[in-house]
């Protein structure tokens, strides 16, 4: 996540290559996992508040998706959906520990690419077939 304060807008990007954040999109909604490599995460800390408070604070939030290595893909500008909340996942250390989640959806919603192996109906389909995709898709 990248703020500018001249523009008043936030940067994110859901790389799915580097397999460090588990992003996932369910339901038309992209849980977008916060800052933060290792340890628990802080919702009060750097862009992660910043996110957090997107529905009042005045900033843009603009998503690109990182799906081939190298390639950013532009999916416009993004909304909260719902409340932030917590999930865990390994860390580059390989530790648990807890992320935030956030999610979010283009503004206005739209038809851009995505990853096949990372969309899923809903949360029951996530269930069912999602716990391994991010190790899949690195090999």
């Amino acid at each position: 996540m990248r703020r500018s304060r001249t523009t008043n807008t936030l940067v994110i990007v859901s790389d799915y290559t580097k397999g460090l954040y588990h992003d996932k999109w369910i339901g038309g909604v992209l849980h977008y996992t916060g800052m933060g490599k290792s340890g628990d995460q802080d919702i009060h800390w750097a862009q992660n508040a910043t996110l957090a408070e997107s529905d009042y604070n005045g900033v843009d939030v603009h998503l690109f998706e990182v799906i081939d290595a190298g390639e950013y893909i532009y999916c416009g500008r993004i909304e909260l959906v719902s409340k932030p909340y917590t999930d865990v996942q390994p860390g580059e250390d390989g530790n648990n520990r807890k992320v935030w989640m956030f999610p979010i959806r283009p503004v206005p919603d739209n038809d851009v690419k995505k990853p096949q192996m990372f969309v899923f109906k809903d949360m029951d389909d996530y269930e069912n077939r999602g716990k391994n995709v991010d190790a899949e898709y690195t090999k």
